[in-house]
């Protein structure tokens, strides 16, 4: 496995350490689930199948070796006085359950009042990334979100929220279709100003 492909894999500073797999071993895994689910990966539309889901992990998972940090490291401080709230709204988002490992998706909405500067908007959509391309919970995703806007730029106040589909619930289990799990939490001024949390709700509905 060359060295781009370990760091994109890397695991975060919390995991205990295990040895990492080469990818023959996690090709060798696929083609396990494979006959365990009831087919034959030796038949000729399957032969390709591990080699692809391995290099497709690579690309799902890789915010692993992403550093929300480094995402939001550039802040511009020449912003003409501007400290009301920055809202970016309908991030689309795709990540993984952790507990059945298929997908939910859906759209997160940022906001933050400003202290010493302002971060370039796309870089809240590269957050959001950097936690979706990992196995997930809604709820640690929405918390790292909101804390490392908080630990990186230091804002007066931040919001965030998430509305998703979770297709461990729409394929498995109840198969609850069209349903929507909404996370949200408040820092600074907006947990303690309900009249902002107000405002949050109202830029996220106005359409």
């Amino acid at each position: 496995m060359d060295a781009s492909v370990k760091h994109a894999f890397s695991a975060p500073a919390s995991a205990t350490a295990l040895p990492r797999p080469t990818r023959e071993e996690a090709e060798a895994a696929v083609r396990t689930l494979i006959a365990w689910a009831g087919d034959d990966p030796r038949r000729e539309g399957l032969l390709e199948t591990p080699a692809r889901v391995a290099k497709a992990y690579e690309e799902l998972f890789a915010g692993y070796g992403q550093d929300a940090r480094e995402v939001l490291s550039k802040m511009f401080r020449e912003v003409g006085g501007y400290d009301d709230i920055v809202f970016v709204r309908d991030i689309p988002f795709y990540a993984h359950c952790e507990h059945h490992m298929v997908p939910f998706f859906g759209k997160a909405h940022i906001a933050y009042l400003p202290h010493d500067g302002v971060v370039g908007l796309s870089k809240l959509a590269r957050l959001v990334e950097v936690f979706a391309r990992r196995l997930q919970t809604q709820e640690t995703m929405t918390a790292q979100i909101i804390d490392a806007i908080n630990e990186n730029l230091g804002p007066r106040g931040a919001a965030v929220m998430l509305e998703a589909e979770h297709m461990c619930m729409t394929m498995r289990g109840v198969r609850a279709h069209d349903v929507k799990t909404i996370t949200h939490r408040f820092t600074g001024v907006f947990a303690e100003d309900r009249i902002e949390q107000d405002r949050f709700f109202a830029m996220i509905s106005r359409r």
